[in-house]
């Protein structure tokens, strides 16, 4: 693909917006007067499953403002039953029918805004960075108004988003704007500004631009919305001999606009109780799992502290905030947060975080700060500085003294051309810990190509022993001796290298085939080979949204310190070489009835494994979802080493009442955690961004069967205000 000039690239894809011209309602009914006076940006081009040609069925956008609000209507042509997956706010913007925003206030194709709706009006929000490797999570709430409407041959969506939940500078004359169509059910995926293939349809480079008049965009009143709650429980916690409790708390968070471009985040006593739980995995691997976070408070531009260093390591790993070393619940007392545009070049984030005492676990406070520079077209350069402070005695430290502090600094490089078809990267990350003098540091760099049908990323690493992240997360630098009990730091180098080939057919039933050889290494410090994970994929995705992938997989490992994966005996040091074959299949997601299967058969070890599960899943469009995952793995190693079998079922049930009422079920039955969980939560939206939850929470050991742990009965009521 011919790299593409971005500014010549807008100037093909302008809207120049004007004030309207009388009062508008939002309800899906395009009957005000000033509708007629604007622009019409229409003729959107195909993103997926190709990019060739104009899309199959068109959508036109109309814009328009006030001093407090940008409004949108969307004209969307379509025929027959819109597709959705479901009723309940933020499900995102895959297998519903919809349209999205993407706002890019300061221009700078580095941070912007994302806002979706669905066909039958529900919501979705988040906010969007350039990092190759960020994907919206839909965390981040705003309160926003949108009404859709169904004319047979098309349907309305009438937007109205308040200028003071957007951050951007009014002195600022031109945004990046693009609109997505999101056709499920012909499995099309559409953009105002054309957005080659290889790039997701929100990415900021391709951004088409907003022009406001000679007198900007309209400077709006500071914000400040004000979320108090309250909440009562009912606690029994059998597996540490606590008879059954009750209590209530209260809390607030709060949102202050500082100014048109910078947030002020504070938070008291909070409250995460109706946070989803995490989804469950089997682990066949030596290490941790990187398990993702879900509380609001902690995601919100989250991408200004947590997309240093690479996803196995992360300087900054919110859920280190509020868990103790064992993953058990700290209360936080309180805390803030500072974030947003210091100048359009400029973001910053300040977070400070005090957690209480919990038994015997001492109180901690958490820093962090970090600061982005916008250069060049699309580069930025990042910094950053993270301190855990213990509030431990001084007998403790002087036994403990790792245990008083943990900071880490670090900088980073991000070069990416303007039509983002080359990226680079090269990263220095410092630990400081009492008594450590050596050792100490991460570094890595790395580069990254896509073109129309080949890409490659190439990276190499390095991380040294004492390098703490008391606040982050680095899979690989624990390694667990089985015999002894315990873990022992090593550090080591790394290598990844991926190349991929995709072939997007303009006709016939596929809609992409890839090709992709990837290969993970990490290794000792002498250099000697730790473990190398080699792999080779062949991904083909259907134009009728089914999917199926088969992969052959090598691992070569140097194994210092005995494992087990069994109750036997564990297996002993030496090098390991195992090959594995893997198989899955995606149905048609577009039908009411959905199957999802996975096979795997192989070596592990000196021994064998099979695996397999089955997902099924099924809808009644738009309220009822039902799905349940069955997974197996049955281990089977020489003697001593013994036998196992590793069984994960994961039913859900949703029952999406309206778009203000939902009822959520979740069951999680792992033998390899003998835990076996009922999460169910009933959530009550009585008014946009106010709600009421239930939820009821049971543990049980799945050996001896289904004897009970703990089980706890919650409510929380949250009202949200606009001051």
């Amino acid at each position: 693909m011919r790299a593409q000039n971005i500014s010549e690239f807008q100037k093909g894809f302008q809207y120049n917006i004007q004030p309207a011209s009388n009062k508008i309602k939002i309800d899906g009914v395009l009957d005000e007067g000033a509708w007629t006076s604007t622009e019409i940006a229409n003729r959107f081009n195909k993103k997926f499953p190709n990019d060739i040609g104009e899309a199959k069925q068109q959508t036109e956008v109309r814009i328009t403002y006030d001093n407090e609000n940008i409004y949108f209507a969307f004209k969307v042509y379509d025929s027959g039953t819109a597709l959705i997956k479901g009723l309940k706010r933020d499900i995102g913007h895959d297998g519903s029918d919809g349209v999205g925003i993407i706002l890019d206030p300061q221009n700078k194709k580095t941070n912007g805004f994302y806002f979706v709706v669905s066909a039958l009006n529900v919501q979705s929000d988040d906010q969007l960075s350039n990092s190759y490797d960020d994907r919206p999570s839909w965390s981040w709430d705003s309160k926003w108004f949108s009404a859709t409407k169904d004319y047979g041959t098309y349907w309305i969506a009438e937007i109205m988003i308040p200028l003071k939940s957007i951050r951007y500078d009014p002195k600022q004359l031109h945004w990046g704007m693009n609109f997505v169509r999101i056709d499920a059910k012909n499995n099309e995926y559409s953009t105002w500004s054309k957005v080659p293939a290889i790039f997701r349809s929100y990415d900021l480079g391709y951004a088409g631009m907003l022009n406001w008049p000679t007198t900007g965009a309209p400077v709006t009143s500071k914000n400040i919305i004000f979320l108090p709650y309250v909440n009562g429980n009912s606690n029994e916690d059998k597996e540490n001999g606590k008879a059954l409790t009750t209590s209530a708390s209260a809390g607030f968070d709060s949102k202050i606009a500082l100014n048109a471009s910078l947030n002020l985040d504070l938070t008291v006593n909070p409250d995460f109780s109706q946070v989803e739980v995490d989804q469950q995995v089997t682990n066949l691997t030596r290490f941790n799992i990187f398990l993702p976070e879900r509380r609001n408070f902690f995601l919100e531009n989250s991408d200004l502290f947590s997309n240093f260093g690479i996803p196995p390591i992360r300087p900054f790993y919110s859920r280190t905030i509020g868990l103790d070393k064992e993953g058990n619940r700290i209360p936080i007392l309180f805390g803030a947060r500072l974030s947003g545009n210091l100048n359009p070049a400029t973001r910053i984030g300040m977070m400070n975080m005090q957690t209480g005492r919990q038994g015997n676990y001492s109180p901690e406070n958490f820093s962090a700060f970090t600061m982005q520079r916008s250069v060049l077209k699309r580069s930025v350069i990042k910094t950053y500085f993270l301190n855990r402070e213990s509030y431990i005695s001084e007998a403790e430290a002087k036994k403990n003294p790792l245990d008083k502090y943990g900071r880490n600094a670090g900088v980073t490089f991000e070069y990416s051309n303007p039509s983002g078809s080359f990226s680079a990267w090269a990263d220095y990350h410092q630990a400081f810990k009492p008594t450590v003098t050596d050792q100490d540091k991460y570094v890595q760099a790395g580069f990254m190509s896509s073109r129309t049908n080949w890409s490659f990323i190439t990276m190499v690493g390095n991380v040294g022993k004492n390098y703490y992240t008391d606040m982050g997360f680095v899979q690989m630098i624990e390694n667990y001796d089985a015999v002894r009990d315990t873990s022992i730091r090593m550090g080591f180098g790394t290598t990844f290298n991926q190349i991929s080939y995709k072939i997007m057919p303009a006709t016939g039933p596929i809609g992409k085939l890839q090709f992709k050889v990837e290969n993970f290494s990490n290794f000792h410090q002498d250099n000697s080979l730790n473990q190398s994970d080699a792999n080779f994929s062949i991904q083909t995705e259907f134009k009728n949204t089914s999917s199926f992938n088969v992969e052959l997989s090598n691992t070569s490992l140097n194994l210092l310190y005995p494992i087990s994966f069994t109750d036997e005996t564990p297996l002993p040091a030496g090098f390991y070489s195992f090959n594995q074959f893997e198989f899955k299949y995606n149905s048609d997601m577009r039908k009411l009835f959905g199957i999802f299967g996975m096979f795997t058969v192989g070596q592990f070890y000196n021994g064998t494994v099979t695996g397999g599960s089955i997902g099924l899943s099924w809808r009644s469009q738009p309220h009822f979802n039902l799905s349940v995952r069955a997974e197996m793995n049955k281990i089977e190693l020489p003697k001593p080493y013994g036998n196992t079998n590793l069984i994960l079922i994961s039913p859900k049930v949703e029952w999406n009442f309206s778009t203000k009422l939902f009822w959520t079920t979740f069951m999680q039955y792992n033998t390899q955690q003998n835990n076996f969980n009922i999460n169910s939560r009933l959530q009550y939206r009585f008014k946009p961004m106010s709600d009421f939850f239930l939820v009821y929470t049971d543990n049980y050991f799945t050996d001896p069967m289904l004897k009970n742990k703990n089980r706890a009965l919650i409510f929380k009521f949250s009202y949200w205000f606009n001051l």
